[in-house]
């Protein structure tokens, strides 16, 4: 096994005496970093950015939520929030935080926050794959 790479850590050596003679083992072990409960589009990221220059708040993060309700059973939530749990998932693309409580990330894991300026209206999207079924008004699933 050679150097470490993307997450392994080697632990060792360990010497062994058996019948006079010492062996050097070495053992690998993986640690695996969770995937991102949520990204951000490019627009989404620059949109937000803005937003988050007009709060003048450096301590703000991206809070992005699952709660129950909605039509299909739950509903997204976002906003900004200064707050941290000792259990939220916090990660940050460019200058923006984003902070996942453990239960959302969960429901959320590999979804992507849109942003869109169109005829038809502006506004952010999720596009989760782990929902099976979303209401008309798209701020649902189940």
């Amino acid at each position: 096994m050679g150097a470490p790479t993307g997450g392994e850590v080697l632990v060792g050596p360990s010497i062994d005496a058996i019948g006079g003679t010492a062996a050097t083992t070495m053992t690998g072990i993986s640690i695996k970093r969770k995937p991102d409960p949520i990204t951000l589009s490019d627009e989404a990221l620059v949109k937000v950015t803005e937003l988050l220059a007009q709060e003048g708040n450096d301590d703000l993060a991206l809070r992005v939520a699952v709660r129950p309700g909605g039509c299909s059973g739950y509903s997204y939530e976002m906003f900004f929030d200064s707050e941290r749990a000792s259990d939220d998932i916090v990660r940050e693309f460019g200058a923006v935080k984003v902070v996942v409580d453990a239960a959302s990330a969960e429901l959320l894991g590999g979804s992507n926050l849109e942003y869109s300026d169109g005829l038809q209206g502006a506004g952010f999207h999720i596009s989760n794959p782990n929902a099976s079924r979303t209401c008309g008004c798209g701020s649902s699933f189940s």
